[in-house]
């Protein structure tokens, strides 16, 4: 991912976000709860992301945002929610990287991200880490390349579903290292990750917000990071780059959205709350201690951001030869 480009957006946006002009006149919104659909599986990254968030906004709209958890099928389904919701303001997807591949991996969507989804603003990034079960006898990549190519086939690598960022991140890792891998998708990254801790699968490439905890405690093994630069998070685990990996770079995005036709009024105070808890010392070191980097951008920035995920993601998903479902 273009992570200079994301970096300019952000600066930009938050160094505005003070200095914003005030949003139309909007009737009072919000006068009632906001539901903020998580179309993953509780404790994976979109899943924290999203609590975080929520409860920073709490206090700047003046209403609860109660997170929804609707995972399935690779966040379709709780795509799917939003985009068939009313347009009022009061239901509002936290999407992510996912909504770019999605479009080339399935046959035939109920929605068009691009046309059925008005963006409010981009959230966050963060790097992925790949981590392995500690009976795995690895301590860097080039030691998991050697032990997966003396038995190929045998080891696994677990995915938050069919389709979703850490499957196609695994893919692109099973093509770099020419190794052979199966792959087992989950419905979310929880429990992906509960298995892996478990042992019942060896590799899965993680969002960090998700696979930290466990690394620090020891029940996960860390190998690399994905990003093109090490982690703060992580400052001891070497880059994929680092580590021998050619040509690897894949840091995963989030961001707000509502269905389209949503007065522009209410998108546009959205973005002021949410460019406004972004900025904040207290939102920094809540994303610090995840791993993640505050993001900020306009609604039109974020409309030319997912054209050009969504192409780029295109030509990933059909190098790596994963199969429309």
């Amino acid at each position: 991912m273009k992570l200079l480009w994301i970096a300019a957006v952000a600066c930009c946006a938050i160094a505005c976000g003070a200095n914003a002009q005030p949003a139309a006149r909007d009737a009072g919104y919000p006068t009632k709860p906001i539901r903020l659909i998580a179309p993953f599986a509780p404790g994976g990254g979109t899943d924290i992301i999203a609590r975080i968030v929520a409860q920073q906004l709490n206090e700047a709209l003046g209403q609860p945002v109660v997170v929804d958890n609707r995972g399935g099928a690779g966040s379709t389904l709780g795509t799917d929610i939003v985009t068939k919701a009313p347009a009022d303001g009061y239901t509002m997807l936290l999407g992510n990287i996912s909504l770019a591949f999605n479009a080339w991996l399935f046959k035939k969507l109920p929605y068009n991200a691009i046309k059925d989804l008005a963006p409010v603003t981009l959230v966050a990034v963060q790097p992925n880490i790949v981590v392995i079960h500690p009976s795995v006898p690895a301590k860097s990549i080039k030691e998991f390349v050697a032990y997966a190519r003396a038995q190929p086939g045998k080891l696994s690598f677990a995915s938050a579903g069919a389709g979703s960022g850490t499957h196609l991140a695994g893919e692109m890792l099973k093509d770099r290292l020419k190794i052979d891998l199966l792959h087992v998708p989950y419905k979310g990254t929880g429990p992906a990750l509960t298995d892996l801790i478990g042992g019942q699968v060896q590799m899965m490439v993680s969002t960090f917000a998700s696979a930290l905890p466990h690394v620090k405690s020891g029940r996960l093994r860390a190998l690399g990071v994905t990003s093109a630069k090490r982690s703060p998070a992580a400052p001891d685990v070497p880059t994929l780059g680092e580590s021998g990996v050619p040509d690897y770079d894949y840091s995963t995005w989030y961001a707000l959205f509502v269905p389209t036709g949503t007065p522009r009024a209410v998108i546009d105070k959205l973005n002021q709350a949410t460019r406004k808890v972004l900025a904040s010392d207290d939102m920094k070191q809540k994303f610090d201690a995840q791993g993640l980097e505050p993001l900020s951008s306009s609604p039109a920035e974020l409309t030319a951001y997912l054209r050009s995920e969504t192409e780029k993601w295109g030509k990933v998903v059909q190098a790596a030869g994963v199969p429309p479902m």
